[in-house]
């Protein structure tokens, strides 16, 4: 219930005047039935600026530490979360890829639309990096189709670690549904799930003209924090 007085008495009317997005692709998002929705993640923002152009309730798979922020702060951001009916993930340990993919099964099992960020965390460059495979065995597991989005304008208005964002217009693209049952049963290849993935990945780079590099955002933040100097491969779109 909340979600939806966020959505249109509180929050997202604030949105739509500030940043007034512009929404291409928006009928590639079925009406009905259980949907992945897999985008870019340039900034804080786009957890909020997604949803208030969609129809439908969407969920998302948040960090745990959005949940876990001590003080006042912390408590606020928490209740915040929740009250959106986002679901917390713990991305630390061996088992916080399945607890995700658990999490995500849930929310398609009731004909629901997820959200997932492939790349994993936000990029710290507005480049876009690989995808993580969960969202091609949960797409595979469920036998959805996954709608490519891209954020376009998010990491200029607020990148990480800026507070508050700019007020500018920013666009977002919806690409046409991705269907994967020719691989139904086939979640447990790795070379299957390499290959949609990259698929997808792909067609959110057709949408959003980023910049690719063919690493992990993590692994090249923590190379980055370590003062490494590594020379990672790119592909311009």
């Amino acid at each position: 219930m909340f979600y939806y007085v966020l959505k249109y008495v509180l929050l997202g009317p604030v949105l739509r005047l500030l940043f007034r997005p512009r929404t291409e692709g928006l009928e590639h998002v079925p009406e009905s039935g259980a949907a992945i929705i897999a985008g870019n993640h340039l900034s804080f923002s786009d957890h909020f600026l997604m949803p208030v152009v969609l129809k439908r309730r969407i969920t998302f798979l948040a960090k745990q530490e959005y949940f876990t922020g001590p003080g006042i702060k912390g408590r606020l951001t928490a209740a915040f979360f929740r009250s959106a009916g986002q679901i917390p993930v713990d991305r630390s340990g061996k088992d916080a890829g399945q607890a995700a993919i658990r999490e995500g099964l849930g929310v398609l099992a009731k004909d629901e639309l997820l959200g997932i960020y492939p790349e994993g965390t936000r990029s710290h460059d507005g480049r876009l990096y690989k995808g993580k495979v969960g969202v091609a065995v949960m797409a595979l597991k469920a036998g959805v189709p996954v709608i490519p989005c891209a954020m376009v304008g998010t990491f200029e208005i607020q990148p990480p670690g800026q507070v508050l964002p700019k007020i500018k217009r920013v666009r977002i693209r919806f690409g046409e549904p991705l269907d994967f049952s020719r691989f139904a049963g086939m979640e447990d290849q790795k070379a299957v799930l390499r290959a949609v993935t990259d698929e997808i990945m792909y067609s959110i780079l057709a949408l959003s003209g980023q910049e690719y590099v063919d690493e992990y955002a993590a692994t090249v933040k923590a190379a980055q924090a370590g003062g490494q100097r590594r020379s990672f491969p790119r592909l311009r779109h």
